[in-house]
């Protein structure tokens, strides 16, 4: 009889598959710009639609349609997987407006700032009790977001849409918990968007025309791939979520603003004023703070854990 794998073999394939899913986010701003002169409506708009038919391909290969209609009988599951279509496209819709426009470094901003916005949405929804180096972490990246708003003269409201956006997608999805797989669930959440990516490609259609299949092969091949580029680093994050410890899932989830922020700084060369090298300088330290107190926890509840388990 074959032994069982350590379950440390399994955290380790856990985490090597959320650092695929956050390395392919990071780079989606590279991937964005190739499909120019296709704007961030339409862009969108094929997003949602190409990931609804990725999604049914998928559920046929895996044959996951048992899963999947149950779904369909529970109203709960469905209302929560209608709000997290419409949080995801909100952040969708947001991101690629930032990537296209001169804002990828903002982008960036707004998933350094999710961690946090995730510890205030405990608090404020879930009633969850902050330790004070939490409150320390919070007052940083409330001055970081001040700073840039006051010494750079401008509001970061993609930074901060993109936040808010995610961090309650994370909240709705938490709601929804192992009920609905990954597959699933993109399949309803790209189905309810579907009447939108609609209305979205007939008034594109209308006013500038349609880009797909008009910009030779390449293009067409790069922007029917958008299904795929959607589906693959959320299908590689709902794995490693299942098997990487949430420490080290809290620790990779900065692979990708860190990402974001190289290509605007050094491939894209967007500016960064000294404001904005303080106000991210803030939220560094923040983020610092955040994961070192997450650490610190996860080594105690361990060591009670431990001790509780030791024979008298």
């Amino acid at each position: 009889m074959t032994p069982a794998p350590p379950p440390a073999s399994g955290a380790v394939r856990g985490g090597l598959f959320a650092f695929g899913a956050y390395l392919l986010w990071g780079v989606l701003p590279l991937y964005f710009l190739q499909l120019d002169p296709t704007t961030p409506w339409e862009i969108v708009a094929w997003r949602i639609a190409l990931s609804f038919v990725f999604c049914l391909i998928l559920l046929t290969v895996l044959r996951a349609w048992h899963p999947f209609l149950a779904i369909l009988r529970q109203p709960r599951l469905l209302l929560l997987t209608a709000a997290a279509g419409v949080l995801i496209y909100v952040n969708w819709q947001t991101y690629v407006l930032g990537a296209l426009t001169g804002h990828v470094i903002e982008t960036s901003l707004g998933y350094f700032i999710n961690p946090i916005v995730t510890v205030l949405l405990g608090v404020t929804v879930l009633r969850e009790r902050l330790r004070p180096v939490q409150w320390v972490a919070i007052g940083l990246a409330v001055g970081a977001v001040l700073v840039i708003v006051v010494g750079y003269g401008s509001f970061p409201w993609i930074a901060l849409t993109l936040a808010l956006s995610f961090g309650v997608y994370g909240l709705v999805k938490k709601q929804i918990g192992p009920s609905v797989d990954a597959v699933s669930g993109l399949t309803l959440e790209s189905m309810w968007l579907l009447p939108v990516a609609i209305v979205q490609l007939a008034i594109v259609g209308i006013t500038s025309g349609l880009t797909m299949g008009a910009h030779g092969p390449l293009h067409t091949t790069l922007l029917l791939a958008a299904g795929a580029v959607t589906a693959i680093p959320l299908l590689l994050f709902a794995a490693g979520a299942r098997r990487a410890p949430l420490t080290v899932m809290g620790l990779i989830q900065f692979v990708a603003p860190i990402i974001q922020f190289g290509i605007g700084v050094w491939v894209l060369h967007e500016p960064m004023t000294v404001e904005r090298w303080i106000g991210f300088g803030l939220v560094w330290l923040a983020l610092v703070v955040l994961s070192a107190d997450s650490l610190v926890a996860a080594r105690g509840r361990r060591l009670a854990v431990s001790d509780v388990a030791e024979p008298v």
